[in-house]
């Protein structure tokens, strides 16, 4: 379970944190928080890869496929990424994924 717990950390105190109080443009405008932000997104992808698939079946509500899929999709999209679809999934995706983490940490 140590997977779950490092990508509530990922999302809590790192994605959340880093992005609070910025609206997309100023997000967008700095580069050292869209970086560091990006990294833990793809970490997070990472971790959720990592959970056995028994616990993957007891949440069955985590969108585990999606999680590692975006991972997938940053680490190889490169100079491709839609700074509006990373926004959105710091918005509105990550505050529900860990609405859902909270439940199993």
């Amino acid at each position: 379970m140590a997977f779950l717990y490092s990508g509530y950390d990922f999302l809590s105190t790192k994605c959340l944190a880093y992005t609070k109080g910025m609206d997309r443009q100023a997000f967008v405008s700095n580069n050292m928080v869209y970086d560091a932000t990006l990294r833990n997104l793809e970490l997070i992808g990472e971790a959720a890869a990592r959970v056995p698939d028994t616990v993957r079946q007891q949440y069955p509500d985590i969108p585990w496929r999606m999680i590692i899929a975006t991972r997938n999709r940053l680490i190889h999209a490169y100079l491709g990424i839609d700074d509006d679809t990373i926004w959105s999934i710091i918005h509105d995706d990550v505050p529900e994924l860990l609405k859902q983490l909270e439940k199993i940490v």
